[in-house]
């Protein structure tokens, strides 16, 4: 999610230099619901990979 956040990033930067704001401005609000969708599915991994697996018998 990250990776995409950046490309989305640097699209809205570059579209913004161009002058082409509306392209800019939905590339920025894809990167930042992609950076926050990222960072929740990585502290939601995080804690979820820290349980032990259930014990066979």
């Amino acid at each position: 999610m990250f990776y995409w956040a950046f490309i989305f990033l640097i699209i809205g930067l570059v579209a913004g230099a161009l002058g082409l704001t509306g392209v800019a401005g939905t590339a920025t609000e894809i990167a930042w619901i992609a950076f926050w969708l990222g960072l929740v599915m990585g502290i939601f991994f995080f804690f979820v990979a820290r349980r032990s697996p259930p014990h066979e018998s």
